[in-house]
């Protein structure tokens, strides 16, 4: 291989909150192991790589240069993007300009800012569930009203949208702004162009504007492909405001530094305006130099890369649960490096909670996340973004002192 997705990465002592945050943090963040295990972190969203080597190079060659004034945005940066979205998503450069382009202070701060700009205190948003917990805590922290429509699972076991409940919610609450997660967090969805295109007809049909979380859009797994909500009709260009960010992709969440995709001018000149007077959503020089290190030639060839690894590593986990786990049931991710697990036959056929679960998970140092902050009542969040030797440790650890204990 040309990049290292197999040295295990000591992240402690480093501000990891994915190693260094185990035992902190009651009810979010899971307990430390005890004695005699060492801890493998699979909660928190990040990965356990080292990333592209283009991205410290850009951080070092800026940071050598001992003056960190105030800055423009440079040309750069946006080529940077431009060329990304074409060469990664398909997107037609005589329509994406830099005018598009803004920057955020993270995907959740764009979703803040989007929603405040069509939406007051109190009003309702639709969500689907399972729910990513970032968008629970943002429209709660703002007063939004949640309403879900629940993804189904089909006869193979793939989550759905279920367009004529999510319709029905869209009257019934007269709702007219909405959150679209592609791919879905938690379930890994990838969304096919015909999916996004129904959904995005029901939106259109009740006059609601979408915001597109598109963060994990570089993560695809065993050939799927990522189709932005943007280019699947002309209304849906129209009313979409798409947000992205290369910290999922490159392991960049540390440095803060999102953007939203906005043709329409309309919605762009309110989203900015809203993002603008809190004078806190401004980029900062080293974000901007990592993204343009992690969009180079470089960044390409080494997402294809980690495609190719977390495509392993999901099949694996995946094929291990189905022949160890009885009663665990898992759909493959299409997308995301995060596995959703619903442990509920298991729990009910074995008389134990799923807080006990993850508890025999925790005490053997497998850190696995609590799928109940994702609307899974009996879920386990799994990261496997970590070299395939400390996920099949894990899942031995899972068969031998949890599942099969």
């Amino acid at each position: 291989m040309q990049y290292d997705f197999t040295s295990i990465l000591d992240r402690h002592g480093r501000d990891s909150i994915a190693v260094d945050g185990l035992g902190r943090s009651p009810g979010f963040a899971p307990d430390a192991p005890q004695p005699g295990f060492d801890a493998i972190p699979m909660w928190v969203a990040d990965m356990n790589f080292p990333t592209v080597p283009t991205v410290p190079a850009a951080l070092i060659e800026r940071a050598s240069h001992p003056a960190y004034g105030y800055f423009e945005t440079t040309e750069a940066y946006y080529d940077a993007i431009i060329g990304w979205q074409v060469q990664r998503n398909g997107c037609n450069p005589a329509l994406l300009t830099r005018d598009c382009i803004g920057y955020e202070n993270g995907v959740l701060g764009g979703v803040v800012s989007a929603l405040t700009s069509f939406a007051n205190p109190g009003d309702p948003v639709l969500v689907h569930s399972p729910t990513y917990i970032g968008f629970t805590k943002s429209l709660k922290n703002n007063g939004f009203e949640i309403v879900h429509s629940p993804l189904v699972r089909d006869e193979a076991g793939v989550w759905r949208m279920d367009y004529a409940d999510m319709d029905r919610k869209l009257k019934e609450h007269h709702i007219h702004a909405a959150i679209l997660c592609s791919p879905h967090n938690p379930c890994g969805r990838v969304w096919t162009p015909e999916e996004l295109a129904c959904a995005m007809e029901v939106y259109r049909v009740n006059d609601c504007v979408v915001i597109s979380d598109e963060i994990w859009s570089d993560i695809l797994l065993n050939g799927h492909k990522h189709t932005p909500t943007q280019s699947v009709s002309e209304d849906a260009r129209r009313r979409t405001i798409a947000l992205y960010a290369p910290s999922k992709t490159f392991n960049l969440a540390g440095l803060v530094g999102s953007y939203h995709i906005i043709y329409d001018e309309y919605l762009r000149d309110r989203v900015r305006a809203k993002a603008s007077k809190s004078h806190y959503n401004s980029m900062n020089v080293l974000s901007m130099h990592a993204l343009i290190g992690a969009y180079r030639p470089e960044g390409h060839a080494w997402v294809d890369q980690l495609c190719k690894v977390l495509s392993g590593n999901v099949n694996f986990a995946c094929d291990y649960i189905r022949a160890h786990f009885d009663g665990v049931e898992a759909a493959k991710p299409e997308g995301t490096y995060m596995l959703f697990a619903d442990c509920t036959k298991w729990c009910a056929a074995h008389g134990k909670t799923i807080e006990e679960v993850e508890k025999a998970a925790w005490a053997v140092g497998v850190a696995l996340q609590d799928g109940r902050m994702f609307h899974g009542p009996f879920a386990l969040r799994i990261n496997l973004a970590l070299p395939f030797a400390r996920v099949q440790e894990a899942f031995r650890r899972l068969d031998r002192y949890v599942f099969n204990a």
